[in-house]
């Protein structure tokens, strides 16, 4: 008996290639690899990168920590946490399992981070490469690390995202402005007498543009799944998505079909590059052209009611933390981070 509709689908070989490729690619460049496991919250997924040969993971969420430090004692939460009496128990707890670095984007927050610093924390300093979202500029690293460590805590390097990678035009460019801060952030700890062991960057479009001049890793997440901003990107070919939903053709009418998978099990994330809310994986010209919480229209294809399909999810990272498991073969893996956000 097939498995109803709309389920999420992973093939095993597709994600076992791209795992072993992606470390393949950061060990010709010198790089150590430490993958960023909010994209598939799966513990499976995880013990394959391990197993390949990544450092560590990374991790947005102390509740991420808490679930993945169940198979891996090198986590870093890339995120500049604020942290409160509870949040700092949990993270307490995780320490007394993993060794953990936090991100930390303020002199205020180190205060807050500063109890933990007798369990062991480590924390990097978040540089703003380009994305404009959090991270201060290089100039004022030094200013945030000499904070972390008047308060105790062992200052172990930066790291930044360059999330404006996302972007046809602008992976490599956004690779040359993350070497740049990056740099000017390790030269500005270096001069206030810090160390700066760790220099940490990479996104999955930029990540092949990425070397060990000035990085010392790299935290890719997608590249394990796919999608179909990364397909759009040019950064994956439709061969190398491992994660589609498989959806039913459940209306069909003379300009247009509709699937029984939404926005609730897509996600609504559309980029503005993006040609659609989604693509199907085997009719590569149809088009996603609306999404609602239970349909999704599309146009450039024509098949009966029933009929099965593939979507590619724009962003797989949402989709997966709408998602209980993963269909795989004739077993099942939950997705064991499933609304771990906090």
């Amino acid at each position: 008996m097939s498995r109803p509709t709309p389920h999420v689908l992973v093939d095993p070989e597709i994600l076992d290639r791209n795992v072993d490729a992606m470390q393949a690619a950061a060990n010709r460049a010198g790089l150590a690899l430490r993958p960023h496991a909010k994209t598939h919250k799966s513990l499976e997924v995880a013990r394959r990168q391990l197993a390949a040969g990544a450092v560590g993971l990374t991790v947005a969420t102390v509740a991420e920590a808490e679930v993945f430090a169940e198979v891996c004692d090198d986590l870093f939460i890339a995120y500049p946490l604020w942290v409160d009496d509870e949040r700092a128990a949990r993270l307490r707890d995780v320490l007394s399992r993993a060794s953990v670095a936090v991100g930390v984007d303020s002199v205020e927050s180190t205060s807050h981070l500063a109890p933990l610093a007798s369990a062991g924390l480590r924390v990097r300093i978040e540089v703003d490469s380009g994305h404009h979202r959090s991270g201060v500029p290089a100039a004022s690293a030094a200013e945030v690390a000499t904070a972390a460590a008047d308060a105790g805590l062992t200052v172990d390097g930066v790291f930044t995202f360059p999330g404006h990678s996302y972007s046809p035009d602008a992976r490599a460019s956004a690779a040359a402005d993350e070497r740049r801060e990056l740099a000017a952030a390790r030269e500005a700890l270096l001069a206030a007498g810090l160390t700066c062991d760790a220099v940490s960057g990479g996104s999955t479009p930029s990540v092949e543009f990425a070397d060990g001049d000035v990085l010392t890793e790299v935290r890719p997440g997608v590249y394990a799944l796919g999608d179909a901003q990364q397909w759009e990107l040019g950064v994956v070919s439709p061969a190398d998505v491992a994660l589609t939903v498989v959806a039913t053709v459940v209306g069909r009418y003379p300009d247009r079909v509709v699937l029984d998978a939404g926005s609730k099990v897509l996600g609504a994330d559309r980029a503005s590059y993006a040609t659609g809310h989604g693509r199907l994986l085997d009719h590569p010209d149809a088009r996603i052209v609306a999404l609602s919480e239970h349909h999704a229209t599309v146009t450039g294809f024509d098949a009966p009611r029933g009929t099965r399909v593939r979507v590619v999810p724009n962003h797989v990272c949402t989709t997966v933390n709408l998602a209980d498991a993963y269909v795989v073969g004739d077993a099942t893996w939950p997705v064991d981070a499933r609304g771990a956000n906090t």
